[in-house]
């Protein structure tokens, strides 16, 4: 492929896990992939710390927003070839159709933003470990030697349940 392949991370408010994602990917600029995020009822803003787990990781995140996954099924999105949903329920949405029949695979990780009190800084720290552990792994993944549903399946695989 002569393009970088892309990766749409999908969770409901898109402003912590997905984001989370989305930055790691990125960082690891040079890689032949590219990530976008996105939610299917995304909230107004990043929540405050997922930028704060991002900036102490030395990863910049002041350009993370919370959009929706509309913007990536319309004419003249980017072309996503895989989508990761990263909460169970986007996974277990409709989500719209985007071009091209992108891999899909799911990551079951629990919303760090739903911990409550003195706990919920180091629930973001451990959803981020297990997110850049997955994102390093896959960015080793042969991706010219599987595809389709083999891929979604090694993909998933990325994250133990």
């Amino acid at each position: 492929m002569d393009r970088p392949i892309t990766v749409l991370f999908l969770c409901t408010g898109n402003s912590a896990r997905s984001i989370l994602a989305e930055s790691y990917l990125n960082h690891l600029s040079g890689r032949h992939l590219r990530a976008f995020s996105a939610g299917s009822f995304p909230k107004s803003a990043v929540h405050p710390l997922t930028i704060a787990t991002l900036n102490d990781a030395g990863i910049e995140a002041s350009a993370a927003r919370s959009k929706s996954w509309d913007e990536f099924a319309r004419d003249g999105a980017p072309r996503i070839d895989m989508v990761i949903t990263v909460c169970d329920n986007a996974a277990g949405e409709v989500c719209p159709i985007f071009p091209g029949a992108p891999v899909r695979a799911h990551w079951s990780l629990p919303d760090p933003a739903a911990v409550e009190g003195s706990e919920r800084r180091a629930a973001f720290v451990k959803i981020f470990a297990e997110i850049r552990d997955a994102i390093d792994r896959l960015i080793d993944l042969p991706f010219d030697e599987i595809a389709g549903t083999a891929l979604g399946k090694r993909v998933t695989a990325l994250v133990a349940s």
